[in-house]
This record gives C-alpha cells, structure tokens and sequence, in this order.
C-alpha cells in the first residue's frame, strides 16, 4: 500500500512541480519534504489541507487514492479555504461568537434565505 507521501511524489510528478517549488509553496521546509521521500514518513496532519490546497486535490484524494467522479458520487461535505479568505475571517468570527450569539446568528441566515 502506498503511503501517503507516495502520493504526495506522485502528484508532484503528475503536475511537473519540483519539491522546492512545493515548498515554498506549502511553506514547508525542503528538509522535511526529502525525509518524507528518503525516511518513507508522512507529513504531520496539520499540513495536509495546505498539501491538499497546493496540489488541487481533497483530502480525500490525498489520503485514499481515491478520485470522486461522475454524477453518482457522494458530494462533498467538506470544503477548504485559508483563513485570511473572506469565508476564513467569517468563520473565524463564528467561533469565536457565544453558542447564543450563533444561534442568533443563524437565524438571521435562514430569515434572509426566505
């Protein structure tokens, strides 16, 4: 089975993008990205959404092999976007709100739907 820094090489291949140019754009160091190839280890779990954003696949994709396709597949039930987006400043706001201040919150969102 491959392992997911496998997969990592192989997408990097795939796309003609060479590790340093992967890391400077995941902001990961190039030291890190050859022991994953040299040792076989894995990156640690927080850089997989960034891995993910960089390469253009899900985590899904990254983590499986697997490829979502067709019309029949399941939709996604996760999305990702960096925090300095409006949608990441917006759910950074959400959180940070009181658990009545985000039922309030979502109130006012199902009220504007109608």
């Amino acid at each position: 089975m491959k392992t997911i820094s496998d997969k990592i090489f192989e997408l990097l291949k795939e796309k003609g993008m060479s590790q340093k140019e992967f890391a400077q754009r995941t902001g990961i160091a190039e030291s890190s990205i050859s022991d994953w190839k040299k040792k076989r280890t894995n990156p640690v779990s927080d850089k997989i959404l960034i891995i993910c954003e960089v390469l253009g696949v899900t985590p899904y994709e990254l983590l499986s092999g697997a490829e979502h396709t067709g019309t029949r597949s399941k939709t996604n039930e996760m999305y990702v976007f960096t925090k300095d987006t409006e949608l990441g400043m917006l759910i950074e706001t959400y959180q940070q709100l009181s658990v009545e201040q985000q039922k309030r919150l979502l109130g006012y969102m199902d009220a504007l739907k109608d």
